[in-house]
């Protein structure tokens, strides 16, 4: 293929090829062409002009396929346009001598199409150079026409239009011809021609002015006519078409030609009368009505309706949403009065009257749904209400008139009928759709929306009551704050006219929507309506035989009531249950006798009753068992039972009972069959096994003597159906756009498809996911699908030989039947065997013996040759389902032979196509296709089959089925793939594109081939390459087949290949956003999904590129994306698409690309989400926004914001839907976390602007924070409350993040303060009392966020939001009776805890600062005094801040205890649940318990830490002041902890009061540690620790803890546990600080007991002194009782997690490297070191023996951290863990134990070997040095020789070791090192005790004075080497100072010496080192200070040694010159002064 690539063909390499390769070789040339040329030189063209010419033109003779000459034609037209044109005529004549041809022979014909389709592509390429040849042309393949077949004319056809698209005006001549023969195109018997005629004539219409001015009755009628007999494709086409040319008629302006015509303009109702025409009579014409049209027999057919339906939607589409606003009321009068009483022909039967309507609901919904924006669609929705106003006025009219006939009265009623369903419909989805941004409609009195759909719930009819009751559903869900409201005006109104049938009936279903709508509304209803509506629903029941005018609509309505009431759930339910069961059981006859004695008596009406009775009780128990499957317990299933057997008897009655009394009960008996078959198929079947045979007698006597004579196929198979093979059947079957009116095609002739006067139970079911409204089919066609689902249930549980008589039953009574019945049974029976065979493979049950598999072999095999192709796809799928349930090989391969056999000898269509696909799902079941054998038949057959030129069927059936083989054959179809590639190629390359069934299925083995293929295609074998070549060729000639589902197959193909070889694939016309074919947009937008996962930002830039590339015509979407992007336009698609699946996968692909793009185009992000966001903002609310403390720059801002609302190209989006702005909201909160994760510049306003103006192109979020802020303003404060929420959320996130950001222009200030005034605008209207709830708590989440960011420092600014808190506050003190009863209970539980769960935020938060401030404070005290001023600023903020809170802590306190201990009842595990109290909570009632659950959940944390805070800062002393006082200020006092105050002593001491109190805090936070869920948020972990903190921060509850061992105990292995199961740092500091809390009490409570015993006994002998603490006499710690060993344990985990080194068991194994050091994380350091804190105090809480045995372990522990981690630093500091290991030490040798009697011995033995350990660590270990810090080590045992006491030290050995030490470290090499010993040994050498120093003294001093005297040869170098030296000078003088008298004079002459040796005489002082300057120095003032001191000594040496002397006086001199020369200098200059003294005092 390779070679293929070059401008010329390669003709030797061509001539080599066999005959498919040579057109696939042909298709890749021209591809490559196609490509080629564009971008080919000019000059390079004209040199091979003539041989490409040769070339191209000569394959117009070799016969090519629908692909390669569309190819052909494309390269010459542009060959010509970009070369020389003048051999074109050449060409151009040589394509019109092909098609005069006389060839008429097949073979030719391809040729004469090839050149058909190169004119097109010539003319409209080049148009108007090729001057007037056009006429000839045009002429002469109209003539060609005349005797074409279908593909001719369809080539013709299309390319008519192209040469009409190139010519333009200037074909004016032949505009009369083409018209003519396109008219006759246009009702063609091929559907493909007729959608060519009408692209055609589309075309056409653009210049030919008569078609829409004097022609345009006749275009109209001819589109009527094309209509007729049509499949989707033409309906589409034909309506585009119609539409057009209407609103061009429309919209025309006068030419001068329309006025030779005397032409006058069109007016709009005019045209639309044109269209109802269509709507109501049909394509018969307006005067050619024939006679039995006008006999009133003829209806009009289904298609032409739904064909005008669609030209509708195209015509108002046309003329766009801002004519439709204008001209709304006009089109909605006329669209309604399609269906009103002016036409009764449309409506005259109950079918199709539901067909008109569901085109008249679709017309409203796709216009006003689609077109207008939310402020239009409110307009609309007043003018649908005036509508209904109107018709409310007739009908009352009529009613009220009794005196005229009442035929009349009743005729007009019901044709209002209809139009009212309509509109009700429309309002309902209108305002559903609109969501709260409704609420304004709503509360417009004048429009009165409400009063208008309450008032037809009166209306006669029952249709219009049902829909009246949808829409007021459509109204609850859409605002759910009516809910409750309408619920109870509905009842009130029931209860009130109970005894008008209208009202029982109207009203009944309205509460029963209202109650289906709850389950939408996410606030509820308040618990009580369901008592109420109990009531009401009894109260019908029994009074329904009252009065018997009305006892069927009482009986019916209570039932219904209780029916809907299940929905609710089982929380509100199981209130009721009891008496819902007695109903249940009263309702039917007790016993058989009683049954019978039924039907002796009674008449046709009684027994009316009785059935509707007791459907209405089968339904609501059906409803029961959906809804509330949690309470069926085996107790309410056995009280279930009793009825059924009755009900089943009953049925079983049910035909002689009709017999006896006329077909009057037809409808309420089959009802009643429906409504019983529904509630077995949900019951278990255990439950009614005694039933079965009679159950299952009756449901196949339904399926196989229906009553109704309807083919109900297109309803009960499709589910049955495989959704791949459903593929097979057309658009149809398939989701499309018009799904809504199609479906009454697909439906037959008999039925329109389903409604709601059908079935009015369906009124509170959730809608299937498409629908808009529920669809029930009529009940003769509903039983039929219950009766094959129970089938299913029950076959698949009765005995093997009972199912043997059931199969031959039914194989019987299809063999009974005929004809069209025939088929009806066979349908229904084997829709009834596939569901059995689906249940039998759920349970793994098996089907039985061998006679009954022969019965079921012969039932499916008799479906497979079906003519209904439905029948046979369900078949196949049954012949699936069979070989599953059978699961026997050899079964499976008869089954395989069965179908081999048939097709081998079938010659028809039908069995061919049965039984091919039978062969593809064989397998489906099984796992996949195992045997080589049976694939290579299947194949075999398949390949024949697929070239059957002769039936398109044959071949698309073929196809598919193999492409069912290859996914089932898997790797085993390798051998298969290329012939199989190479097949379908061909196919593709040679099958009409008018065929379209066939290439979908090619499409679909494409797909299925690359799936098999997988990964290998990456490969870059040559074979490999082949094959990817042959898939990237298929999949080109598939996205050039004009038919869209063939594109979206090329697309999803496509998408295949892109996964598996993303490197080969070009997807380059993917942006196809807005093709007619959903199915289309759907592969669009799932393969962009795809693509931007992985290369967001190419396909973004590609898009773009592309559309700018593309000079055709644009489509709206396109020009968007030259503006917006491809992100916008995604964004646009998503505002305007209904289908949900879509819009999905639009967001997901927004996410995608914000995911890797957004960091990089912010800016460009930011504005789309504005753009959205800004586009529907309420002008007035962004006004009134308080810029006063904005900058100018904002002002300037809003400016923009108002006027732009006039600039229509400002805003990209115009009027985006409210769930579009949210997705833009919930974006802008995606973008602040991408640059959150990219980088601190986006948070830092200095470093981003530098870095802007280092580059300009760098953008970063903090510079678009006002942009930020506004947008979040605007979603805060919008009408819609989804919006509302988003835009909090969004506005706190920005006050989160952007909360520390400094303003750089005003030090001390944050850059969010400018925008308080918008903060606080956006937050308040939140708080108006109309808010719902759920706003109200998310705005409290952000007022706490904002007043603790600590933004606004001034009071007075804060005190605006801190005002909202408080009001929300007084809302909460009024408790929970006080709420409105708009919403369920549980909200007003959610407000009140976001309430106080806000206020304990910010009161952490202020304590946490006045606690910062007052360390800062005292740190800064101790610096120095300048810090007062600054600190008082600071302070004033923060107690500011905790004087705010402290206003209402009194009140908030006892809110917040309250709330917990509601939280404490809650979490009790539920075998509690009777001990808690009856009525609820102090926040919630006992029936909303499960609701309010979640809210506790969700803020309990804080509330406890600010509750624990609150204790501790009032030190757990407080009793309420006003507790004995009566006049209590708020109906709740928490404190009483739910007790009954019998029970207690009346008044609680405070001591009693704190204790539970303690408890409280203590049993939440344990219960909550012990097992915090996996999810449970760290937030939450954290602050329950911080509150443990808290709590043991101050004595009181230290004294609780400390006392009670055993608590103490519990808290230790709880927090333990944690710490196990956590792993963040931060909770396991927490962790360790709380057990350092709790041991430091456990000290305190020891030392009480030992001080109070010293007191008691304080004459008695110390001797005797009982031991406190653990470990009593005998050392012994018991696990789980000990405190020591729980916090020992504790700390080992902790130190072992981070240092594995520890663990005794892990060093001797080989995976701890002992001698490697690991550095630990600064987490790891903290976490190390205070657990050494806590190990060190550890030994105070034990008894001597018991510190003893606890003593080895700390010890290994502390010496182990040190060993592990003394570890040298670059900077010479100390770690942090070894600094935490030496002061641990240091506590343990100086604890007082060490010196207990009892414990001394031991002690000193344990210290000494620790000694060892530590001196070992330096000796070498397995030869090789670690790499120890010497001077770590050497500190330690610095430690060891200060603290101890000296008996552990002064041993010999240990001394000696210790000495030795000190010695090699002070010939280190590091002066460093040097330095630290002469420090250390500096402290040793001042030890008090004589017998720990000396030795040392004795031992070191001697080598010190001999390295300084050394130094004077070697002068100090640098500063190190300087301080060494005089550290070693401070020792010796520190040794002079200590040493006894008669020693000292020895020493002071050996030190003397050494300092004159450092002096420097004049000269060498110029040229000195700065050290050795400074070194002279110090020599100097050291020698100073000695020389008066031991002047004796000083003078004896000075008279001995004349050198020293001369040296030392010189020295003086020049000191007092230079002091002289300073003092100088001083005066010159006196600013320096301070500088210098501090030098000269330093010196």
């Amino acid at each position: 293929m390779e070679l293929a690539h070059s401008l010329l063909l390669n003709e030797e390499e061509y001539n080599q090829l066999g005959e498919y390769q040579k057109s696939e070789f042909i298709f890749e040339w021209l591809r490559f062409l196609e490509k080629l040329l564009p971008v080919t030189s000019r000059a390079d063209i004209r040199e091979n002009q003539k041989k490409l010419v040769e070339q191209l033109t000569s394959l117009l003779n070799n016969a090519p396929g629908p692909p390669t000459r569309r190819l052909v034609a494309k390269n010459l037209a542009v060959l010509y346009s970009t070369g020389d044109t003048f051999s074109v005529y050449q060409t151009i004549e040589k394509c019109n001598e092909l098609i005069r041809s006389k060839d008429d022979s097949p073979s030719y014909l391809p040729t004469k199409l090839a050149a058909v389709v190169c004119l097109g592509y010539l003319y409209k390429k080049l148009g108007r150079i090729l001057g007037n040849s056009f006429t000839d042309t045009v002429g002469n393949v109209l003539k060609a026409m005349k005797n074409a077949e279908s593909q001719g004319r369809y080539e013709i056809m299309l390319s008519l239009q192209n040469i009409l698209k190139g010519l333009g005006a200037a074909a004016v001549p032949c505009h009369r011809d083409i018209y003519k023969a396109a008219r006759s195109c246009l009702t063609d018997r091929s559907m493909a021609v007729r959608c060519a005629a009408a692209k055609c004539l589309l075309e056409l219409q653009n210049e030919a002015v008569f078609m829409w001015s004097t022609d345009l009755d006749s275009v109209v009628t001819l589109c009527f006519k094309s209509f007729e007999g049509s499949n989707y494709d033409v309906r589409l086409a034909v309506s585009k078409l119609l539409g057009t040319i209407l609103a061009r008629a429309l919209t025309s302006k006068q030419t001068p030609a329309s006025t030779k015509h005397n032409f006058r303009r069109i007016s709009l109702e005019e045209v639309m009368e044109l269209l109802g025409t269509g709507f109501l009579r049909g394509s018969s014409g307006f005067l050619r009505a024939s006679g039995d049209m006008l006999k009133g027999t003829s209806s009009v057919s289904r298609d032409v309706r739904v064909g005008v339906t669609q030209a509708y939607v195209v015509f108002a589409s046309t003329l766009g949403g801002q004519w439709l606003e204008r001209n709304f009321s006009a089109f909605l009068s006329h669209i309604l009065d399609l269906v009103s009483q002016s036409h009764p022909k449309a409506i005259q039967s109950q079918m199709d009257a539901i067909g008109c309507r569901r085109c008249v609901s679709f017309i409203l919904r796709a216009t006003v749904g689609g077109l207008l924006g939310e402020k239009a669609q409110i307009a609309a929705a007043k003018e649908i209400c005036q509508a209904i106003w109107k018709l409310k006025k007739v009908v009352d009219a009529a009613m009220s008139d009794s005196n005229l006939e009442t035929r009349i009265m009743t005729a007009d009623v019901t044709a209002s009928q209809h139009v009212l369903v309509c509109a009700l419909q429309e309002l309902g989805s209108l305002i559903h759709g609109l969501g709260t941004t409704a609420a304004p409609l709503l509360q417009d009195s004048s429009t009165g929306v409400l009063e208008a759909v309450i008032s037809v719930i009166l209306h006669p009819s029952i249709s219009v009551r049902l829909t009246a009751a949808w829409c007021l559903r459509c109204i609850a869900v859409a605002l759910p704050s009516y809910a409750s409201l309408l619920l109870d005006r509905c009842i009130e109104r029931l209860s009130a006219l109970k005894s008008s049938p209208e009202a029982v009936t109207g009203y009944s279903f309205a509460v029963a929507a209202l109650l289906g709508a709850v389950k939408h509304c996410p606030l509820g209803i308040p618990h009580g309506k369901g008592k109420v509506i109990m009531t009401v629903a009894e109260d019908l029941l029994c009074s329904a035989s009252q009065n018997s005018r009305i006892s069927v609509q009482r009986t019916q309505a209570g039932w219904l009531l209780i029916a809907a009431l299940m929905t609710l759930g089982p929380a509100v339910v199981q209130h009721h249950l009891p008496r819902m069961l007695l109903l249940w059981k009263c309702v039917f006859p007790s016993s058989p006798k009683d049954l019978e004695t039924e039907k002796t008596r009674g008449d046709s009406f009684t027994w009316q009753v009785t059935l509707e009775g007791r459907a209405g009780a089968l339904c609501a128990i059906k409803s029961f068992v959906s809804h509330c499957a949690g309470l069926l317990t085996d107790e309410v299933v056995q009280r279930l039972l009793p009825p059924l057997p009755s009900a089943v008897d009953l049925l079983t009655q049910l035909s002689s009972i009709c017999k006896s009394y006329g077909n009057s009960l037809k409808t309420s008996s089959t009802v009643y069959r429906h409504k019983l078959y529904e509630l077995l198929a949900v019951l278990p079947p255990k439950t009614y096994e005694g039933s079965f045979c009679a159950v299952l007698k009756e449901s196949v006597a339904d399926l196989t003597v229906p009553d109704s004579q309807i083919d109900a196929s297109t309803f009960l198979l499709p589910p049955l159906c495989h959704k791949d093979d459903l593929l097979l059947l057309g658009p149809l079957l398939q989701e499309t756009d018009h799904r809504f009116i199609e479906e009454q095609l697909l439906l037959g002739n008999s039925v329109a498809g389903g409604s709601l006067e059908y079935d009015p139970y369906s009124i509170y079911e959730k809608v299937a996911k498409r629908d808009s409204i529920p669809k029930p089919l009529p009940p003769v066609l509903s039983v039929v699908s219950a009766a094959t689902r129970l089938f299913g249930v029950i076959f698949s549980h009765i005995g093997e030989t009972h199912r043997l008589q059931v199969l031959e039953q039914l194989l019987n009574s299809i063999k009974q039947t005929k004809g069209s019945r025939q088929q009806i049974v066979q349908l229904n029976v084997v829709s009834a065997f596939s569901t059995s065979l689906k249940h039998l493979a759920n349970c793994k049950g098996s089907l039985g013996p061998e006679e009954v598999k022969r019965s079921a072999v012969t039932l499916v095999m008799g479906a497979l040759e079906s003519n209904n192709p439905l029948l046979r796809c369900a078949a196949a799928e049954c012949w699936a389902r069979l070989a599953q349930v059978v699961s026997d090989s050899a079964f499976t391969a008869g089954l395989a032979q069965v179908s081999f056999d048939k097709l081998k000898s079938a010659r028809d269509v039908v069995s061919r196509t049965g039984h091919s696909l039978a062969l593809g799902c064989l397998y489906r079941y099984l796992g996949g296709i195992g045997s080589t054998q049976h694939l290579n038949a299947c194949v075999g057959i398949l390949y024949t089959l697929s070239q059957d030129s002769t039936s398109p069927d044959v071949q698309a059936w073929a196809l598919h089925s193999l492409s069912l083989i290859v996914d089932l054959a898997g790797p085993l179809y390798h051998v298969h793939v290329e012939p199989t590639l190479s097949l379908i190629l061909m196919l593709l390359l040679t099958v009409p594109p008018t065929y379209t069934e066939v290439h979908q299925s090619l499409g679909r083995c494409l797909n299925a081939l690359i799936t098999t293929l997988g990964p290998e295609l990456q490969g870059s074998s040559a074979t490999v390459s082949a094959l990817r070549t042959s898939c990237l060729l298929g999949c080109a000639v598939m996205q050039d087949n004009p038919d869209c589902l063939v594109q979206a197959q090329a697309i999803s193909c496509l998408q295949q290949l892109h996964m598996f070889a993303p490197r080969h694939v070009n997807l380059s016309n993917l942006v196809n956003l807005c093709s007619s074919y959903l199915l289309l947009r759907r592969a669009v937008v799932a393969c962009l999904r795809q693509l931007v996962q992985r290369e967001a930002a190419e396909v973004s830039e590609y898009a773009v590129a592309l559309v700018k590339e593309s000079r055709e015509d644009f489509t709206p979407v396109d020009i968007n994306i030259r503006e917006i992007g491809l992100e916008g336009a995604l964004l646009g698609l998503l505002d305007k698409e209904l289908d949900q699946r879509l819009c999905q996968d639009i967001k997901e692909t927004l996410s995608h690309m914000l995911t890797s793009m957004a960091v990089e185009k912010l800016s460009f992000w930011l504005k789309l989400c504005k753009d959205v966001l800004a586009a529907s903002a309420d002008f007035n609310t962004v006004a009134s926004v308080d810029t006063t403390q904005e900058e100018e720059t904002a002002k300037v801002d809003d400016a923009s914001i108002l006027t732009s609302e006039s600039d229509e190209r400002f805003h990209p989006f115009s009027n985006p839907r409210w769930s579009t702005r949210v997705f833009a909201a919930e974006c802008v909160c995606k973008i602040i976390n991408q640059c959150e994760n990219a980088g601190s510049a986006h948070f830092d306003i200095t470093l981003a602007q530098e870095r802007k103006q280092r580059d300009s192109r760098d953008d970063f979020l903090v510079l678009h924070l006002a942009d930020l802020i506004r947008m979040a303003f605007m979603a805060a404060t919008d009408h819609s409350d989804q919006l509302r929420l988003s835009g909090l959320q969004t506005l706190l996130i920005v006050v989160r993040k952007f909360a520390a950001v400094p303003e750089p222009e005003f030090p001390g200030h944050v850059i969010l303060e400018q925008y308080q005034a918008n903060v606080g605008a956006a937050l308040r209207p939140a708080f108006a009392p109309e808010t719902p709830p759920d706003v109200t708590a998310k705005a409290c989440q952000v007022c706490s966020a904002w007043i603790a960011s600590g933004v606004v420092s001034d009071l007075n600014d804060l005190r605006r939001v801190h005002q909202l808190l408080v009001s929300s506050l007084v809302k909460v003190q009024a408790g929970k009776e006080a709420q409105g009863q708009q919403y369920n209970e549980s909200t007003s539980t959610m407000e009140i805890l976001a309430v106080l769960k806000a206020w304990a935020e910010v009161y952490i938060v202020a304590v946490e600062k006045q606690k910062n401030q007052s360390d800062a404070h005292n740190h800064s005290l101790k610096t120095t005094k300048s810090a007062e001023e600054s600190y008082r600023d600071i302070t004033s903020s923060a107690s500011g801040l905790l004087d705010l809170v402290q206003a209402d802590l009194g009140t908030l306190s006892k809110l917040w205890l309250a709330a917990l201990q509601d939280f404490a009842l809650l979490i009790l595990p539920s075998e509690y649940a009777s001990q808690l109290p009856a009525e609820g909570g102090t926040f919630y009632t006992a029936e909303t318990i499960e609701n309010a659950r979640p809210h506790y959940y969700n803020s309990w944390a804080l509330i406890l830490y600010a509750t624990a805070l609150w204790l501790t800062t009032t030190g757990f002393i407080v009793v309420d002041p006003d507790e004995g006082v009566t006049n209590l200020s708020r109906p709740v006092t928490p404190t009483t902890m739910c007790q009954d105050s019998s029970t207690r002593p009346s008044v609680k001491s405070p001591e009693d009061v704190n204790t539970e109190r303690f408890h409280l805090i203590l049993g939440i936070s344990v219960e909550f540690l012990c097992s915090p869920r996996s999810d449970a948020a760290m937030e939450n972990i954290i602050a329950c620790l911080r509150a443990l903190q808290a709590l043991f921060d101050v004595p009181w509850p230290r004294s609780k803890i400390g006392g009670d061992q055993e608590l103490g105990v519990e808290l230790l292995n709880v927090l333990h546990r944690l710490i196990l199961t956590r792993e963040s740092p931060d909770i396991q500091l927490a962790a360790l600080e709380v057990v350092r809390l709790i041991l430091f009490a456990a000290q305190e409570h020891v030392k009480e007991k030992r001080r109070s015993a010293e007191v008691d006994d304080g004459a008695a002998e110390k001797e005797t002194l009982p031991e406190f603490g653990e470990g009593k006499d005998t050392g012994g710690l018991v696990p789980g009782k000990s405190l020591v060993f729980a916090t020992l344990e504790f700390c080992v985990c902790i130190l072992v997690r981070q240092l594995p080194q520890l663990n005794p068991k892990l060093t001797c194994s080989p995976a701890v490297q002992s001698g490697k050091h690991l550095l630990l994380s600064e987490d790891g350091s903290r976490l190390v070191s205070a657990a050494l804190v806590i190990l060190s105090d550890v030994p105070a809480i034990c008894s001597p023996e018991g510190s003893v045995s606890v003593l080895p372990t700390i010890l290994y522990l502390t010496i182990g951290v040190l060993k592990e981690t003394a570890v040298k630093l670059q900077d010479d500091q100390l770690p942090l863990t070894v600094a935490a290991s030496l002061q641990a030490l240091k506590g343990l040798l100086s604890s007082p134990m060490a010196r207990a009697e009892k414990s001394r011995t031991a002690w000193t033995d344990l210290l000494r070997s620790a000694l060892v350990t530590v001196l070992d660590c330096w000796d070498q270990v397995d030869g090789l040095l670690q790499q120890h810090d010497e001077v770590s080590l050497l500190t330690a045992i610095t430690v060891f020789i200060l603290s101890s006491s000296p008996e552990v030290t002064t041993i010999e050995c240990l001394q000696k070791r210790c000495i030795e030490k000190f010695k090699i470290t002070l010939d280190s090499k590091d002066p460093f090192v040097q330095y630290k010993c002469y420090q250390l040994l500096h402290s040793i050498f001042q030890h008090p005790n004589k017998t720990v120093s000396y030795p040392y003294i004795h031992s070191l001093a001697p080598s010190i004075v001999r390295k300084l005297q050394e130094t004077e040869k070697a002068k100090p170098e640098n500063a190190a080497e300087l301080h060494v030296i005089q550290e070693g000078i401070k020792v010796l003088t520190a040794l002079t100072a200590t040493a006894e008298e008669e020693h000292r004079a020895h020493l002071v002459a050996c030190l003397l010496p050494i300092l004159i040796s450092f002096l420097l005489d004049e000269n060498a002082l110029g040229s000195a080192t700065n050290a050795t300057k400074n070194l002279h120095e110090f020599a100097l003032q050291n020698l100073m200070q000695i020389g008066p001191q031991y002047s004796s000594v000083f003078k004896k040496l000075m008279s001995s040694s004349p050198t020293m002397k001369a040296r030392l006086e010189s020295a003086v001199k020049g000191n007092q010159e230079s002091i002289k020369v300073k003092t100088a200098k001083h005066a010159k200059n006196p600013g320096k002064s301070s500088s210098i003294q501090l030098k000269t005092n330093f010196l």
